[in-house]
């Protein structure tokens, strides 16, 4: 596979730029945005240069490219666009947490081993079931089984389950 020859393809990007552009502004209707398409088309002629063989075939091929491109575009743009509105919606606040037991029960997590901090984020947080976390975990039922045993017996040890009552009275 051999790449364009740099001069000969610079000379098909001068002697094309201002008739691509015109045609991509015609169907985009923005300069700037036809700056790219084109951008774009110049772009995937130079990645196969070497299937097209006859000069005649660079205008059809750019044409055809610049056009999927475009609809690409619009395509793409259509998923990405912001709607501006005038009423923001509401937000509903999460439950609130007792002070500090979220923060007293992360702290814990990151006191466990990767394993075992994996396996409860995933059963108890992500709320996944025991196949769901195997699958995900990449092992066995019986592995996130004892994983999740022995981390909620070291998450016990770690955190005081006297500081965790007195939190909760307090709210």
């Amino acid at each position: 596979m051999r790449g364009p020859d740099e001069a000969e393809f610079d000379e098909l990007v001068a002697g094309r730029a201002h008739a691509l552009r015109r045609t991509a502004y015609l169907m985009c209707g923005d300069w700037h945005q036809a700056e790219d398409l084109v951008q774009v088309t110049f772009m995937k002629l130079h990645a196969s240069w070497h299937r097209i063989r006859r000069q005649e075939a660079f205008d059809a091929y750019l044409r055809k490219t610049l056009l999927r491109a475009c609809i690409d575009e619009k395509r793409r743009a259509r998923w990405r666009r912001e709607a501006p509105t005038d009423v923001l919606p509401e937000v509903v606040d999460p439950a609130p947490e007792p002070d500090g037991v979220r923060a007293v029960l992360v702290a814990g997590l990151r006191k466990l081993p990767p394993r075992q901090r994996a396996t409860l984020v995933l059963r108890y947080f992500e709320d996944l079931s025991v196949e769901e976390t195997a699958r995900a975990l990449g092992c066995s039922t019986g592995t996130v089984k004892s994983q999740t045993s022995k981390g909620l017996t070291a998450l016990r040890a770690i955190v005081d389950p006297a500081h965790l009552a007195r939190t909760e009275e307090l709210a």
